[in-house]
């Protein structure tokens, strides 16, 4: 009764760490060893030492806390009980105790220099591909079940495709696949403004876990996206923001709208990706946006510089069009955007940019390259002037032949092209030379 009676003293934390002790009473361990036969004072420091930092409360910290030297004291602990061990009497009560808290207090120490070390680093669950995270400084926030991720004490993974961040314990309770699939075999936006469908047809539920929801918060609070306009309960809306594309191509605006927790990866994941035609989409947004036509003269200019620099070996080996290596859809054609394109455009980031590479790539083909300067071109109609290039202001090309004349001189000329006219000649005259 005794032993249990002090047994459950320790695990309560009711006695003093032997650390405390010998700060209030400047101890030395030598006045705590015990003799062969221990007098009743003896037995009372014995008691003491027992405690020796092991009850619970003795390495006690907001979880999350921990620093380098936990570990330290909790080895010192370690030693200083394994000597009090070796000092208590063979087959006692408290050396059966001293030996229960070496137990403890090695495993504690085991999980803090390597804790859940049998979690394996990889798992793939629902499309998924979750890598076990190292960091143990940086807070973060489970998507599953809403709650802190503290990586000192805690196993967290992250989905490499869509960064889903939960918890281990966490992984065999998510529902929803990854949307990085989704982005690979739909990459395209939903372009009606939030388009509700009423919480009836969700059977009053969420639309992602199916918890029961509904607007007076009972059990759970319906919240909005506004990107698919279903509702959704607090775990899986979060009350992020993020603009919303259906708003910025019919209204060009560009305020942010909550969103659920996975339209707002899905919106990050697509923000990059050139799919939205606005040619198709909303034509008449070049008639109120003059930025956009500015933008759309600019890519223009630069798919006409395009086949300069192929040809060009000072420019393959100046790599100029890797300046444009993030938006590479710039080089491919004029009409795809990405929804960071609008917003570039909106903020006027893009057309200092765009304009800065467009004076580079025009100065390498006019004034740096003597091969760049030799596909120039003379105008055939006035045969005045500098040379021409096709991305030129002042400049008019020719639909069939590609050759270049002043604007004013193909506009105000009645006649066909010279060029045209010289490629229908040899077309005539090569059959005749065959027929004799």
């Amino acid at each position: 009764m005794e032993y249990d009676e002090r047994l459950a003293r320790f695990r309560q934390g009711h006695l003093n760490p032997f650390n405390r002790e010998l700060e209030e009473n400047n101890c030395s361990r030598t006045e705590l060893k015990t003799d062969a036969y221990p007098s009743d004072t003896n037995l009372q420091t014995a008691d003491r030492t027992m405690d020796l930092g092991l009850a619970e409360d003795h390495f006690s910290r907001p979880v999350g806390s921990f620093i380098a030297s936990d570990i330290e004291r909790l080895k010192q602990a370690i030693e200083e009980c394994k000597h009090l061990i070796l000092e208590l009497p063979e087959h006692s009560e408290r050396q059966k105790d001293a030996v229960v808290r070496l137990i403890h207090l090695r495993l504690k120490l085991q999980d803090l220099q390597d804790p859940n070390e049998d979690e394996p680093s990889l798992q793939v669950v629902l499309e998924h591909r979750f890598y076990k995270e190292k960091s143990k400084s940086v807070k973060q926030t489970c998507d599953k079940c809403s709650t802190i991720i503290w990586g000192l004490i805690q196993t967290w993974y992250t989905c490499s495709g869509c960064y889903y961040r939960c918890h281990s314990k966490c992984l065999n309770m998510i529902t929803k696949p990854c949307v990085r699939s989704k982005v690979s075999h739909q990459s395209e936006y939903e372009l009606n403004i939030c388009p509700e469908i009423g919480l009836d047809s969700q059977d009053y539920r969420c639309a992602e876990c199916r918890a029961l929801i509904s607007l007076r918060g009972i059990p759970n609070e319906a919240r909005q996206c506004d990107y698919t306009g279903q509702y959704y309960c607090s775990n899986c809306h979060w009350n992020d923001t993020a603009i919303i594309p259906a708003r910025v191509i019919h209204n060009w605006e560009f305020d942010t709208k909550k969103v659920c927790r996975s339209s707002l990866r899905y919106l990050n994941l697509m923000m990059s990706r050139p799919v939205l035609k606005l040619k198709e989409i909303n034509p008449l947004l070049f008639n109120f946006v003059e930025e956009l036509v500015e933008i759309r003269k600019l890519r223009q200019d630069i798919l006409l510089m395009k086949p300069y620099f192929i040809t060009c070996k000072e420019a393959m080996e100046a790599r100029l069009l890797l300046q444009l290596q993030d938006r590479q859809h710039f080089v491919e054609n004029d009409e795809m955007y990405s929804l960071q394109d609008l917003i570039d455009i909106y903020s006027g980031r893009l057309s200092c940019s765009l304009t800065e590479i467009h004076t580079t790539f025009a100065k390498h083909i006019k004034l740096d390259c003597e091969k760049c300067q030799a596909k120039g071109f003379v105008c055939e109609l006035c045969k005045e002037g500098d040379i021409l290039f096709p991305f030129d202001s002042h400049t008019s090309v020719c639909k069939d032949c590609s050759a270049v004349f002043h604007r004013d001189c193909y506009y105000d000329n009645s006649t066909t092209c010279p060029k045209c006219a010289r490629m229908s000649e040899r077309k005539q005259t090569v059959p005749d030379v065959c027929e004799k």
